[in-house]
């Protein structure tokens, strides 16, 4: 492959030139599929255990601490064609379950490896915090011979496993 083949060229928001290693790109959308079908699973793990559950599609802004809606993305997939998008919200989804005379709300944040960046951390903190949602679970997936398992791990628990806290 010479050498002019190995990248491609986009441009980010202010029009800088980035240049992306072709291999990089497909499995980075190898990734996103892959995370993709392990969200519908999750979603519809929640709803045979009696949860609505819809996308979120709001964000936590940490400078300004409030909760702002996602922001939309362009999606192209051809010469004048695309869509545009709502981009991914955090948590992933917003889940209801009636308790009595009243509604548990919680928040389900998606990760095939279980793993949240320190932002996200952050973010569950606030939501948690600002009594957005009563819990949030990290659903991660777990191996087991031939078969997928979701394991649901309370964010108040990876609290207490980190070294500081936030």
């Amino acid at each position: 492959m010479d050498e002019e083949t190995k990248f491609k060229a986009t441009f980010d928001e202010k029009g800088n030139v980035i240049l992306k290693e072709k291999s990089k790109i497909k499995s980075g959308a190898k990734s996103k599929s892959a995370g993709g079908v392990f969200e519908l699973k999750v979603r519809k793990d929640m709803e045979a255990k009696g949860w609505i559950v819809d996308k979120w599609s709001n964000n936590v802004d940490m400078e300004e601490e409030i909760v702002v809606p996602a922001r939309r993305v362009f999606k192209r997939f051809g010469v004048g064609m695309g869509v545009m998008t709502i981009g991914t919200g955090f948590p992933d989804f917003i889940c209801f379950q009636k308790m009595n005379d009243f509604f548990k709300i919680i928040g389900v944040e998606v990760k095939i490896n279980g793993t949240l960046s320190k932002e996200e951390k952050q973010k569950c903190d606030w939501l948690l915090k600002n009594n957005i949602f009563s819990e949030i679970f990290i659903a991660s997936k777990i191996k087991e011979k031939n078969r997928v398992r979701i394991e649901y791990e309370n964010f108040l628990s990876i609290k207490k496993r980190m070294k500081k806290n936030l």
